[in-house]
């Protein structure tokens, strides 16, 4: 077993956040308070930008609960520590983006995991599947997070059924950005990120405040907010320095400089 479960490794506004635990990368407890300080330090830290999670080895992303744990003692309602499950699925305000990179078999909670992730890019060789049916249990997060990414139908099928769907599939409905081979995966990633956090931090925030308050209100609500600032996010948007830096830059026909204030 290893000693660091969790490995980071951060250049400049990217933060890669590597999932290495032989076997299997599977998430115990204290796993999953680890991630969500990882995480919690990512959101809090000004300087930094994207993040990036994929797993250990070229074969597992995730299987995700650790079955073996849970035989051990660990409780499944136990403490999963701030961010939920994989500390990353139910971190609040989380307002920069996050890359998943699945290098291998995501399945239960580590197809969750992937989920909470804003845009996933995918090994050629990478599985995924919801066997908790199997198991008479159910994938909650996924079963929340499921339906909003991929047709209504398929999700239910899937989440019903339990069945693994390769990667080829996963794209064709949508729940992956990109099949990369293998041996690309991190680096097509890491050039994701970069030309992601070249971009405005300020705006980032903005779209996804906007998208979770939208996911359960009327769509003219939501932009009444909006338009009334009444949205943190869009707030320090339209307040800051970085506002009028994509307007000069626009009207002086060159890159804007963003400061993220």
């Amino acid at each position: 077993m290893s000693d660091n479960p969790v490995k980071t490794r951060r250049d400049g506004a990217i933060f890669e956040v590597t999932l290495d635990r032989p076997k299997a990368n599977a998430i115990d407890l204290a796993t999953s308070r680890i991630m969500g300080e990882v995480f919690r330090e990512f959101r809090d830290d000004p300087e930094l930008r994207v993040a990036i999670i994929t797993g250990g080895g070229e074969k597992f992303f995730c299987p995700g609960w650790d079955l073996k744990a849970a035989a051990d003692g660990d409780a499944v309602d136990g403490d999963y520590g701030v961010g939920g499950f994989g500390g990353l699925q139910e971190m609040r305000d989380m307002n920069k983006p996050v890359i998943a990179a699945v290098n291998g078999i995501a399945c239960g909670g580590g197809l969750e995991l992937a989920l909470s992730a804003d845009m996933i890019l995918a090994a050629d060789h990478a599985s995924f599947a919801l066997p908790e049916i199997r198991s008479g249990t159910v994938a909650d997060a996924a079963s929340v997070k499921l339906p909003k990414r991929i047709p209504y139908h398929i999700a239910m099928e899937l989440l019903l059924t339990g069945r693994w769907f390769d990667a080829e599939e996963a794209h064709r409905w949508g729940l992956v950005n990109e099949i990369v081979p293998s041996a690309q995966l991190l680096d097509r990633a890491w050039e994701l990120a970069r030309l992601l956090a070249s971009g405005p931090p300020l705006v980032y925030a903005a779209i996804k405040e906007i998208v979770r308050e939208a996911e359960d209100a009327k769509f003219q609500d939501t932009m009444n907010k909006i338009t009334k600032r009444q949205l943190r996010t869009v707030d320090v948007l339209y307040s800051s320095e970085d506002q009028l830096e994509g307007a000069r830059a626009f009207a002086e026909k060159r890159d804007p400089v963003w400061k993220g204030r």
